[in-house]
């Protein structure tokens, strides 16, 4: 069963907290593990919310860190009830990068650097289905469509009326002039893009060849930010097998000045639309 309650907001939120109370106590994560008789990195995992926790465990590290508020305990408690629940993603089953899907769901706006291909919010269904089958060539048609459509449901947030999602991409100009799927899909996915650009709260620049080196030749990456002061700020890499995931301001920090220069050598909103225009108009002959 799905819930509005976002499970991965709720077990970040809640780890942030036990953090707070064991830095509060002056205990390291070795320490906890020791008096629980659990493995550190267990404890590093709760602290992060990349692992879901039980109300047990909430009530055994209230103990450690002798916690005499009954109502925060109770209030912990009821977040790790709530981090257990299922997200809209859970009915697609087994998606690997399901914990950032939940941050996303959350985020009040993503800065994104694609130096390879559209970025998934921005895709058409005809080039996702291109971008997963070539990425993903063994794999069977239907896990294929299963991905094509949890990121078209994910796209909801850039169409929605009501509080969408503040989106900034800067396209590597290569992203543009790969021809994935076919020149016909590439015209439509051009066409697509260049009209959501206009939405108020979409931004797209594209990063011309004639820049040369610059801060993104490292790769792609996401800097997601949340209304909620509380949540910090997130950098999101993806990788093959596994993803990396960043929090600490200073890694946060590098991120965002490498996303400012980017910008500032990216072409500007007016420009940048031409060009992808153009494009879709060399893809049509």
């Amino acid at each position: 069963m799905t819930s509005n309650v976002n499970p991965t907001v709720r077990r970040r939120r809640l780890g942030q907290e036990l953090r707070r109370l064991r830095e509060e106590k002056g205990m390291t994560a070795e320490q906890v593990a020791e008096r629980l008789l659990v493995s550190q990195s267990k404890i590093s995992r709760l602290e992060n919310g990349r692992r879901s926790i039980s109300q047990r465990d909430v009530r055994d590290l209230c103990g450690v860190y002798e916690v005499e508020d009954q109502r925060m305990v109770e209030s912990l408690m009821e977040m790790a009830k709530d981090s257990r629940q299922q997200g809209w993603w859970h009915a697609f089953g087994d998606i690997p990068y399901s914990v950032y899907i939940g941050l996303e769901t959350d985020a009040e706006s993503l800065r994104v650097y694609e130096p390879q291909t559209v970025t998934g919010l921005l895709q058409t269904r005809a080039y996702a289905e291109a971008i997963i089958r070539g990425a993903l060539p063994e794999r069977p048609e239907a896990e294929v469509d299963k991905r094509v459509q949890v990121r078209l449901r994910r796209q909801e947030r850039i169409t929605t009326e009501e509080g969408p999602l503040r989106l900034w991409v800067v396209l590597d100009e290569a992203a543009l002039r790969r021809v994935v799927g076919s020149r016909l899909v590439m015209r439509e996915q051009l066409e697509h893009l260049a009209e959501l650009s206009r939405l108020p709260h979409v931004t797209v620049q594209v990063l011309p060849f004639e820049v040369g080196a610059h801060p993104g030749l490292n790769g792609q990456y996401t800097i997601l930010e949340f209304a909620d002061a509380s949540d910090s700020s997130v950098v999101y890499i993806e990788g093959v097998t596994s993803d990396l995931y960043l929090e600490k301001a200073y890694d946060v920090q590098q991120y965002s000045v490498m996303y400012e220069h980017l910008r500032a050598q990216a072409l500007n909103v007016e420009h940048s639309r031409r060009v992808i225009d153009d494009l879709a108009k060399e893809y049509a002959r």
